[in-house]
């Protein structure tokens, strides 16, 4: 008789993940700063067409309560507010002929504008 053993992963999914391109765009512009200790700050405020928009900004003060997440030697911080909002969610970045920006991509959204700045 077989007997099958089911592994259970207790990983808590990330509050957010970078691809490769938007860990090596973050790096470079933190680089750029010229500052120690600076992390990426994503954020979730309420505003926009559809209710809430992003803001994303290099912070170097990160509270007790929020989360940070770590990508090699970038490090992603998020409120327990936004956490929420943007749990589970992708930042790229994207270089094309028609500009270059990050893009989130979140599985969290019901609604967004049509300048894509805003989301419910």
């Amino acid at each position: 008789m077989t007997q099958l053993l089911t592994i259970k992963s207790n990983q808590p999914q990330k509050t957010v993940n970078l691809t490769d391109t938007a860990v090596e765009k973050v790096r470079e512009l933190i680089l750029a700063e010229e500052e120690a200790g600076l992390a990426l700050r994503m954020a979730v405020r309420p505003g926009g067409c559809s209710g809430f928009s992003y803001e994303m900004f290099f912070d170097s003060e990160i509270d007790s309560a929020d989360i940070v997440e770590e990508f090699d030697d970038v490090r992603v911080v998020v409120d327990p507010q936004s956490a929420e909002m943007v749990r589970g969610a992708t930042l790229d970045y994207k270089d094309s002929l028609m500009g270059a920006g990050f893009a989130i991509d979140n599985p969290n959204v019901t609604r967004s504008c049509g300048c894509g700045n805003s989301f419910s």
